[in-house]
């Protein structure tokens, strides 16, 4: 028997394509480092999840609700406790007050899910999923598995790392159902104005357009910068949803829990999808999630490490000839890439550079050519104390002046 792969996947072609993926490249240059280098450490700056666990607190929450009796059962679309949780989160934190929580929430398995899972809601053969770029390719798989098509809207510097709503063709837009936008940003590490956010509205309720705002990096914000939700802007609730994780704010990547709130039909269609789709995340972490929603100070206590970095990171770029400004939200710093070497090395891609990186200084990045040639570093690096933190941003100085790099 021939097993005939659906075409959406690649058809009689399944598997037989050789590119890799980028982050599989990536992988791949970090073993050949160690194998070169086995003596030499390699400094990871490309890692995009949090470097420690989650607060005792919530771990002590989940130990005690594994075991009990009542939390056995499928959860299906959650238990409304966490719903509830989640928009008092929403007040305190981000100030977005009067959702309903068991008509305008529901939770997921971790936000991917939640983002895959939202063109099932609204794509037809034919229309159109708007994603900027560079950005996260889940975003579209979906809107292509049911004969969508996915229009990329580039970020550039020029436009503050902002889409250009008028730059997108008209006949685009009209036939466009869905936008994809995640601020503060991954992996540019911009943060949305309120202005943009009201030009977006504006843009989405002129064009019947629904927006899906990724806020997985919401609460990761420094030096006065507060936390900022798409649901305070007027108008926000009738033409999106918002998505938010626990992953960044409460180091409980690997946990899988998140929510969406917003516009109450988008919501329920949603929850239509998902039922038809899972069961649920298991009760106790979702009360586990209730209580890390119910502290927010865990979130301050990752920020101040954090932010902490991020100063000895952008004060090292910059005295080695990079340019660059500490954001002020994510965990991401996005640093476009030198010209080449002083020795005769020319990058013509971001691509190259971090590949020479990784061969030459064992520095892992993560490039990006989407829209201009960047790396992405990370401050999620492995350092158990701040003298360590301080020690591996000097360390990785030092191997980036032996570059001799040219700007």
């Amino acid at each position: 028997m021939e097993i005939i792969v659906a075409e959406r996947l690649g058809g009689k072609q399944f598997g037989q394509s050789t590119e890799i993926y980028k982050f599989e490249k990536i992988k791949r240059a970090k073993a050949e480092a160690r194998k070169k280098h086995p003596d030499i450490l390699i400094i990871d700056m490309g890692v995009g999840e949090p470097d420690q666990p989650a607060d005792p607190g919530i771990v002590q929450i989940l130990s005690e609700e594994s075991g009990k009796a009542g939390n056995r059962w499928y959860a299906d679309n959650g238990i409304p406790e966490f719903q509830h949780a989640a928009a008092r989160y929403l007040e305190q934190v981000y100030q977005v007050n009067g959702l309903n929580a068991e008509e305008q929430i529901l939770h997921g398995i971790g936000s991917k899910p939640i983002l895959a899972m939202l063109p099932l809601t609204m794509i037809n053969p034919g229309d159109i999923t708007l994603s900027t770029i560079p950005g996260y390719p889940v975003t579209g798989t979906y809107t292509r598995y049911v004969g969508g098509d996915v229009y990329p809207v580039p970020l550039v510097a020029g436009n503050n790392f902002l889409p250009d709503l008028k730059a997108i063709p008209k006949k685009i837009v009209n036939r466009a159902k869905l936008f994809y936008v995640n601020y503060p940003n991954n992996p540019t590490g911009q943060v949305a104005t309120k202005a943009f956010f009201q030009d977006l509205i504006e843009f989405a309720l002129k064009n019947n357009i629904v927006i899906i705002q990724d806020a997985a990096y919401a609460a990761l914000t420094y030096d006065g910068y507060k936390p900022f939700s798409f649901l305070t802007v007027d108008g926000a609730d009738q033409v999106g949803v918002e998505v938010h994780s626990l992953s960044k704010a409460f180091n409980m990547t690997g946990w899988r829990i998140a929510f969406v709130a917003g516009n109450k039909k988008l919501i329920s269609a949603y929850g239509t999808v998902k039922d038809n789709t899972d069961s649920g995340q298991f009760r106790a972490i979702q009360r586990a999630g209730i209580f890390a929603l119910a502290h927010p100070e865990i979130t301050h206590r990752i920020c101040e490490k954090y932010s902490r970095r991020f100063d000895l990171l952008v004060s090292a770029l910059n005295d080695i000839g990079f340019s660059v400004a500490k954001p002020k939200a994510t965990f991401y710093c996005y640093v476009a890439c030198p010209a080449g070497t002083e020795s005769g090395v020319t990058f013509n891609t971001a691509g190259d550079f971090s590949e020479f990186l990784i061969k030459e200084a064992q520095i892992s990045t993560v490039p990006w050519d989407d829209a201009g040639k960047y790396i992405r570093f990370s401050v999620t690096f492995e350092a158990e104390n701040e003298q360590k933190e301080r020690e591996i941003i000097h360390e990785m100085k030092i191997r980036l002046q032996r570059l001799k790099l040219r700007f």
